[in-house]
């Protein structure tokens, strides 16, 4: 896996951000008002090669990458750039593919000439809006089977007043004088790929513009007070900005993963183009809406240059049409029959594949659970404690399969970052979603850091082996989310051992486990955080009781209580009052993933169901409104990876993290609520029975998704994690 560009990529972003940041400032935008075109910057941008990158080098290009075009484009977009580069960059491309024409060639990459694309077939559309429209002297466009350049004179190219002040003109293509550019299936094909970039690069750019207007607003937040405060400390300005940078940046991603998909050949690639585009059209759409927001009325004057992002994100895709077209052209790439001609993705460092360690750890889990599981044991398996096998959990720690990914000096494997997400992979794969191995390896882990001798020899030797599990008893009945409110008194005896008193709510496995790991109250007279402590405590211990709590999610959970239960001092975890300490390990391992696994069984159930469903006399997947949502699913199932990815490649690099893991967790499960809610309404009524299949499934993912979004800390405290961290906003909580 590789986040990391390569060094001449960061070479080539670098040289045209600080280019871009000096020569489209926003003094020089608005100055390009309101032709939207800014001619002297254009020839200066083509003398840097801007216009050029995906020009082949034998036609005095440099014959550079998708992704190298898409970084350029988040560059333009971040700086507004005032002119048609999507545009341009295929039509450049375009010029050099077909031949013929190397005279204007040259002129457009030289900043001189300006040359765009009709996105539509001039035989169906002779009238279109051409982006550039208002200064390009030619229009590429196809016409049937045939690709023709369509001269433009300066009367034909009338300017007119537009939301974002753009170079945009309406062009009556079909009437005027046109040469034959290519013509034939590859012609056509030809032109379909530089279609499919143009989609890509206006993804990128829109990312680009996103992620500023965020910027921008978070800034104005940390400055702007109100009511004695900083805006940005309040949560209905935070938090709200937090979400959308996740759709932001799962934006960005989404572009770098198609053109992954189009550099492997993958089956995918054509409708992972078609989702970045209109993914990034909503979310950039979105995103400056909120930015705006943050301003408040500030954000409506034209003295402020939000209003500039807010209209430029909104134009630059409406080109094309209907952004929703694009999400129905998903739809049919992935569950009908369209295929597309798919462009040369060039040079792509950028990687999502797990490793040869990963496949074969999948492997061998897999190997294990056909060995090893009866069809009477699966039909028992649950994504909660209620699956939870204590005939497999023994095999699995006599195969070292139980917690793989615990260091070897513990007696584990080791695996690798990479390698344990693949495991993971494989244990949702095989439905054996194990929180109760989840939870004992947090303990293990604690217990191996922070344990006595005691301790490692009467409960971890026990945990390793399969023997004994182990519940939390973080939150209480009136702390929820925020465990260092614990009220649970640890109060020390005159014989140094300790007394403690007290209730726990949400204990879940409590009445399978043998140990509880417990966060305390040991000093009343400090700050909440520096006044608690970390013990095991055994479930058995006199003093204990265990009360279910039942959720309509086929799971429970219980309420526990501690009467008097005595525990020695040997069975503490780290210093007295240094339990915020000892904790962190547990959160690092809760913050560091999402959803995503359950959300792609919950999407191939849905298209199982379709395949199974008739409407109006054929398989509800053949419909297009199911095929649009089930692509949106598909969306969001697709940025859930990237950016669980992106955090896990964060921590096994080393890389500076931004709230990568909160960003994960948080945006999966929101979108597994949200998708589990759209599909159990898109395969409805059936949707409604429990009985086993698909729909019983999908059944289950709607309520199993309304915890996700509390597990490991709710959606507002992650929000608020990702707005400190990632957008450095005020503090937003106490």
């Amino acid at each position: 896996m590789n986040f990391e560009l390569s060094e001449e990529q960061e070479l080539m972003r670098d040289s045209f951000a600080r280019f871009l940041d000096e020569q489209s400032s926003t003094v020089r935008v608005r100055a390009a008002m309101p032709s939207g075109f800014d001619a002297k910057m254009w020839r200066e941008f083509a003398e840097l090669g801007a216009l050029s990158i995906r020009v082949p080098e034998d036609a005095g290009g440099l014959g550079l990458g998708l992704l190298d075009a898409a970084l350029l484009m988040e560059e333009a977009g971040r700086t507004l750039v005032s002119g048609p580069l999507a545009e341009t960059l295929v039509s450049a491309r375009l010029l050099a593919l077909l031949g013929g024409q190397d005279d204007l060639l040259s002129r457009v990459l030289a900043g001189q000439a300006v040359a765009s694309i009709a996105l539509h077939d001039i035989a169906q559309q002779p009238l279109q809006w051409i982006a550039g429209g208002a200064v390009a002297e030619a229009v590429i466009a196809r016409k049937g089977d045939e690709v023709v350049l369509v001269a433009v004179g300066a009367d034909d190219r009338r300017a007119e007043e537009n939301l974002a002040s753009t170079p945009l003109a309406e062009i009556a293509l079909g009437s005027l004088p046109a040469i034959s550019l290519g013509q034939g299936t590859q012609a056509v094909a030809q032109f379909a790929q530089a279609v499919e970039e143009w989609k890509l690069l206006i993804g990128a750019g829109l990312a680009g513009i996103g992620r500023e207007a965020l910027k921008l607003a978070a800034a104005y937040a940390s400055q702007r007070k109100q009511f004695g405060q900083f805006i940005g400390q309040f949560q209905a300005i935070s938090h709200p900005l937090a979400d959308l940078l996740c759709e932001v940046d799962g934006g960005k991603f989404l572009v770098w993963r198609a053109i992954r998909n189009i550099a492997d050949g993958a089956p995918e690639a054509g409708a992972a183009v078609s989702i970045a585009a209109w993914w990034n059209a909503e979310a950039a759409g979105r995103a400056v809406a909120q930015a705006l927001h943050t301003f408040g009325g500030y954000g409506l004057t034209t003295e402020y240059d939000i209003f500039l992002y807010n209209l430029r994100a909104k134009a630059w895709p409406l080109v094309f049409g209907d952004p929703q077209l694009l999400l129905a052209e998903a739809g049919r790439r992935l569950y009908g029959s369209e295929k597309v001609a798919l462009p040369e993705a060039g040079d792509c460092p950028i990687e999502f594949d797990l490793g040869d360690d990963a496949r074969a750890i999948a492997a061998e889990i897999n190997a294990f659970f056909e060995k090893n599981v009866t069809p009477q044991m699966r039909e028992k398996f649950h994504y909660s404690w209620e699956g939870y096998n204590p005939e497999i959990h023994r095999k699995l720690a006599q195969a070292k399969l139980l917690f793989p990914g615990l260091p070897k000096e513990m007696g584990e494997r080791g695996l690798a970052p990479y390698a344990k997400i693949a495991a993971m992979d494989a244990f949702e794969h095989q439905g054996y979603n194990t929180p109760a191995a989840n939870v004992a390896q947090m303990v293990a882990l604690i217990i191996h850091r922070f344990g006595s001798d005691e301790l490692r020899k009467e409960v971890l030797s026990k945990l390793m082996a399969g023997e004994a599990i182990a519940s939390l008893g973080y939150s209480e009945p009136g702390s929820g989310s925020d465990v260092f409110a614990a009220q649970c008194k640890a109060t020390r005896e005159p014989d140094g051992s300790w007394r403690i008193d007290g209730t726990k709510m949400f204990t879940s496995g409590a009445n399978l486990a043998s140990y509880v790991l417990m966060l305390c109250r040991t000093n009343p007279d400090v700050p909440k955080h520096k006044g608690l402590t970390m013990f095991i405590v055994p479930l058995k211990a006199e003093g204990v009781t265990i009360q279910p709590v039942y959720t309509f999610q086929d799971e429970r959970t219980n309420i526990t209580f501690y009467d008097g239960v005595r525990i020695p001092d040997s069975w503490r975890l780290g210093e007295v009052d240094g339990g915020v300490r000892t904790m962190s390990a547990s959160l690092e391992l809760e913050h560091g993933g999402g959803f995503s696994k359950v959300m792609r069984a919950m999407l191939k159930a849905a298209e199982q169901l379709c395949r199974e469903l008739q409407r109006d006399g054929k398989p509800l997947i053949e419909s297009t409104s199911a095929q649009s949502r089930l692509a949106r699913s598909m969306a969001n199932l697709w940025v859930s990876d990237v950016l669980a990815f992106r955090a896990q490649w964060t921590i096994a690099e080393k890389k500076p993290n931004h709230a990568f893991g909160p960003m994960a967790k948080l945006f999966s499960s929101e979108k597994f609520l949200t998708d589990a809610r759209d599909l159990l309404d898109l395969t409805a009524p059936h949707s409604l029975s429990k009985r086993t299949g698909p729909a019983g499934f999908l059944n289950q993912c709607y309520r199993h998704a309304q915890g996700t979004t509390i597990y490991g800390g709710t959606s507002e405290v992650h929000r608020s994690m990702i707005a400190e961290r990632a957008l450095e906003l005020p503090r937003t909580r106490a």
